[in-house]
């Protein structure tokens, strides 16, 4: 299941239990919308409730970042769970993506606003 949020700086991404490739075609629409509104749209992506994800949409996600490598600003990864954090650090390895990890929210959206003042 996925929840998306505006922000002025771009999105908040949440995901929980499994991270679908349905899942990743609404975050993907969202990515693109907010693209047409902030030149390059920073992302919250909020991974401290994800259990799972499918094989489909990890094959998806390294399309669409290959493709929109230089589409987003920074990328604010939340987790706490090892796995999950090295295989989102596996797929930066696969595009320009260099995301900045965080174990709370609060943290990273000051990182995120923070960047975004300076810009």
């Amino acid at each position: 299941m996925i929840s998306i949020r505006e922000q002025s700086y771009g999105l908040n991404v949440a995901l929980y239990n499994e991270f679908t490739l349905d899942d990743f075609r609404q975050l993907e629409a969202a990515l693109l919308e907010s693209k047409q509104k902030i030149h390059l749209p920073d992302i919250l992506l909020d991974l401290s409730m994800l259990k799972d994800f499918t094989i489909d949409m990890a094959m998806e996600q390294i399309k669409f970042l290959n493709q929109h490598e230089n589409d987003f600003g920074r990328v604010a990864v939340i987790t706490d769970d090892i796995w999950i954090k090295l295989g989102a650090r596996l797929s930066s390895l696969l595009t320009n993506q260099h995301p900045k990890y965080f174990d709370d929210t609060t943290k990273a959206q000051e990182w995120l606003l923070a960047s975004n003042f300076k810009q």
